[in-house]
């Protein structure tokens, strides 16, 4: 039986234009709240203790900053709140927070090695020319060969409780294409902006704000989103 390619491209305008309702209050939402700590650095004499505090720890631990806070922001804040509002369910709940604070550790890492690849290529400013060459590449190169790519397959994994044989049994192509397709314009539509937001503070302050909007976003995501 073949296919309506008609069908199949208005269920997916149907996709994008559901992923775009669900993450326009959330992605508003993250800008503000973005904007905000970057005119408080700027802006805010008394918020400089807090900063450069931050900056602090960032440049004395590196790597394992960016592993530790990433993992707390991105996975053990979202995940907790998620169980507790029963938006995540199932039993091994040790197991799978275990699993889900650990890939978000590795991926704080991941990003921090980028943004100084970032810095490194186009150098630290907070020009504008500097912020939209760096943006550019985030979201159209970065995130397309590698953080969607591996965004998807995490989430299909997670999404059959972290089982390698219930995920391979299931596993199709064309699926895992549709979900990066979806992944991408959600990414592009709430991210670009929150991105350039990101890179408007010196480097030692990106992966701080980074983690913040990413917990945020999740948490906000969670409490509108269906899925």
């Amino acid at each position: 039986m073949q296919r309506n390619p008609a069908n199949l491209l208005q269920k997916m305008k149907d996709r994008i234009y559901l992923a775009f309702r669900q993450n326009l209050i959330p992605g508003f939402i993250l800008w503000i709240f973005g904007l905000g700590v970057v005119l408080s650095y700027y802006y805010l004499d008394f918020s400089h203790v807090w900063f450069e505090e931050i900056i602090r720890l960032k440049i004395t631990y590196g790597y394992a900053y960016s592993a530790i806070s990433t993992a707390l922001f991105g996975g053990l804040i979202p995940y907790v709140f998620m169980r507790l509002s029963g938006r995540e369910s199932g039993g091994g709940a040790w197991l799978m927070g275990l699993v889900f604070v650990s890939y978000w550790g590795v991926r704080g890492m991941d990003v921090d090695a980028f943004y100084r690849l970032q810095a490194w290529v186009f150098g630290s400013g907070v020009g504008w020319k500097t912020i939209a060459c760096k943006v550019l590449v985030d979201q159209f190169v970065y995130c397309v060969i590698w953080a969607t790519p591996v965004t998807a397959l995490f989430y299909g994994w997670k999404e059959v409780g972290y089982s390698w044989s219930r995920w391979r049994a299931q596993w199709k192509f064309k699926d895992f294409i549709d979900r990066m397709i979806l992944f991408n314009l959600t990414t592009w539509m709430v991210w670009t902006p929150a991105t350039a937001i990101v890179y408007s503070l010196p480097s030692p302050l990106q992966i701080p704000l980074f983690n913040l909007t990413l917990c945020f976003f999740v948490l906000l995501v969670s409490v509108y989103g269906k899925r």
